[in-house]
């Protein structure tokens, strides 16, 4: 039976490390060429833009009234109407706009 060849810890510690590398410059190079593209603005129609308004003075109203603890919940009808307002809302509060 062959003896299995005998490598150091150095030549392993080594081989990590190249692969490690290797790993970390390549995800580099991926997140980098994969970067999305800046979603052109849409106008933003005046309901949505009243709604967007009346929820930020409800925001502020909170901040000031409370000492940092609790939840702020929100409700609206929707009427058949109204606009979709949902993605120019979370647009407002994620601070994309």
């Amino acid at each position: 039976m062959p003896k299995p060849i005998r490598t150091s810890r150095r030549t392993w510690v080594a081989a990590w490390v190249v692969l490690c590398a290797a790993g970390l410059a390549a995800t580099a190079g991926l997140n980098a060429s994969s970067a999305p593209d800046p979603r052109p603005e849409k106008p933003v129609s005046a309901e949505c833009a009243e709604y967007v308004a009346d929820i930020q003075r409800q925001l502020a109203e909170a901040q000031q009234e409370s000492k940092g603890d609790g939840a702020l919940a929100f409700s609206r009808v929707r009427t058949a109407t109204g606009d979709d307002c949902d993605d120019e809302l979370r647009d407002h509060l994620r601070g994309d706009r």
